[in-house]
């Protein structure tokens, strides 16, 4: 069995540590959104998340290279969406060969909601540190985010 990480390696402790809050987050994340009764999966609420981010509809393409995920992933969520009543397929006025995502009413309540089980994940998560190590801790996080120079939702 390999060693983990060890202090004479701070660079692979700090990513173990890393990848071990990315993978603590997610479940807290999910954990609040079951509660919710929303019924939407974390992938889901990502791609919702996204679509509110532009102007007009975006096309899947659009959604594909945002996610940064291959285009046929785009359809399963934008399937799954569709079902609950979240977004809705429309055709682009300007080529009737192109579909766009728009977001519905009842997309904009689950969005509402999907905001309160990200805001109680992350309160869970943050619980342990104080104001001032939180407002260390996020710019921390602002300059890793920075460097990428990536947007990401």
């Amino acid at each position: 069995m390999t060693p983990g990480p060890t202090l004479s390696d701070p660079d692979s402790l700090l990513a173990e540590q890393l990848l071990r809050l990315t993978r603590r987050l997610h479940r807290v994340h999910k954990r609040h959104l079951e509660k919710s009764g929303i019924g939407i999966t974390p992938a889901q609420s990502r791609l919702l998340r996204t679509v509110v981010h532009y102007d007009t509809p975006p096309r899947m393409a659009d959604l594909a290279q945002r996610l940064e995920v291959v285009p046929r992933a785009v359809t399963t969520l934008v399937d799954g969406l569709e079902n609950s009543g979240c977004v809705r397929r429309v055709p682009d006025p300007a080529n009737r060969r192109v579909i766009r995502i728009e977001l519905t009413d009842t997309g904009r309540v689950a969005l509402d909601k999907l905001r309160g089980a990200r805001r109680a994940a992350a309160e869970e998560i943050l619980a342990p540190l104080a104001t001032e190590q939180r407002e260390v801790f996020g710019g921390l996080l602002s300059a890793l985010l920075d460097h990428r120079g990536e947007t990401d939702c």
